[in-house]
């Protein structure tokens, strides 16, 4: 068998490892920040009916430009942000990390650098690799916000094409204020990404309200598969000025959003109200499993998102693994110091407390 490093891979490639969370058969899975509860039976009706009408045309390709499906996003950003958008801002593709990926393809490139405040999403460092664009890792503060004095800074000295910033923000779920937001706005020379992919879980403003007073300069990218109960489904989706949906479109690969998949998003997007109410579960959730966590002595990073970073460990691995021997399987980040705990049901989260009170006494 072939060797990965016998072939003639990219020299930035090699000795990189593919992304990925643990898939593994356990009883309580709170690794991955999928939205725990399933569609609803009205979404699958209004699916697999819609389905029934297009499979006599599942022989042509689909939509290219996912029309409805792009005025339908607007339409859901226009309610839930309370800034006008029309489909011609919305860019969707297959999950954020297509969305990113394409704009990456577009702004980056060799000879040109994106930056990001880490730790933070993974896969932005990865999606640059994948473009053949530098990235340049800006540690957050001890408290592990961004630090606006220093990020400007780094802005000034290293003049990124890209700038990343999530928020509320993975794996820490704190909050990046506008206030700082535009102030990288400001001194960015480039576009600046702002990545909401847990927003709806947040009562914090949106940085599409920024959108109009910058519209050379910002993208701001979401997903469906958090708080739309759609991860399987992979959507993902962007509101910008409408010339960066130009942009995109000049990279993008040909019929990317398949039929079934345009229609499942579709109809999620037309029970928005119900699925949505799942959100207010999982947040009345975290708040109860935080305080449980502190009063277990552990030091928590407060968080607008679906799940918790929590330490202080003196070796966060082993720690992880003495959940997994419990059955519960959580994610080491490779932040050192802290795990990550998905927010899941009432019975999920129970069991995942137990875990946690049993391991803070041993170590203790």
């Amino acid at each position: 068998m072939t060797n990965l490093n016998d072939l003639p891979l990219r020299d930035e490639l090699r000795g990189q490892e593919a992304y990925g969370a643990p898939q593994l058969a356990v009883s309580v899975r709170l690794n991955t920040n999928e939205n725990p509860y399933p569609p609803s039976a009205q979404i699958l009706d209004e699916f697999f009916e819609r389905m029934k009408q297009a499979g006599p045309e599942l022989n042509r390709y689909p939509d290219r430009d996912c029309v409805e499906l792009r005025t339908e996003l607007a339409a859901y950003l226009t309610r839930q942000t309370g800034v006008q958008l029309e489909k011609d801002n919305v860019w969707a593709a297959n999950g954020s990390n297509e969305v990113l990926q394409q704009l990456l393809q577009a702004f980056g490139g060799p000879g040109r650098k994106a930056m990001g405040f880490t730790p933070s999403y993974s896969m932005h460092p990865l999606l640059a690799a994948g473009t053949q664009t530098e990235f340049i890792s800006i540690p957050r503060g001890a408290d592990f916000r961004i630090d606006r004095t220093e990020a400007l800074a780094a802005i000034a000295q290293h003049s990124p094409d890209i700038v990343f910033i999530t928020t509320p923000n993975n794996p820490t779920g704190d909050v990046t204020s506008l206030e700082i937001i535009e102030d990288v706005l400001k001194a960015a020379p480039g576009i600046v990404i702002v990545d909401e992919a847990y927003a709806e879980f947040s009562a914090s403003p949106s940085a599409t309200t920024l959108i109009a007073r910058y519209p050379e300069k910002l993208v701001v990218s979401r997903t469906m598969s958090k708080a739309f109960d759609f991860a399987g489904g992979r959507v993902g989706y962007f509101a910008a000025d409408p010339a960066f949906v130009e942009a995109v479109m000049l990279v993008r690969l040909p019929y990317h959003l398949s039929t079934p998949t345009q229609i499942a998003a579709v109809a999620a997007l037309h029970h928005s109200e119900q699925t949505l109410r799942t959100v207010d579960k999982l947040s009345a959730e975290r708040e109860r499993v935080a305080v449980r966590l502190r009063e277990f002595g552990f030091h928590l990073v407060d968080s607008e998102a679906n799940f918790l970073f929590f330490g202080q460990f003196a070796d966060s691995h082993a720690v992880w693994q003495r959940f997994l021997d419990r059955d519960v399987l959580i994610r080491d980040v490779g932040a050192t110091g802290y795990l990550r705990v998905t927010i899941g049901v009432p019975e999920e989260n129970d069991a995942f407390l137990d875990a946690a009170e049993e391991i803070a006494k041993e170590l203790a």
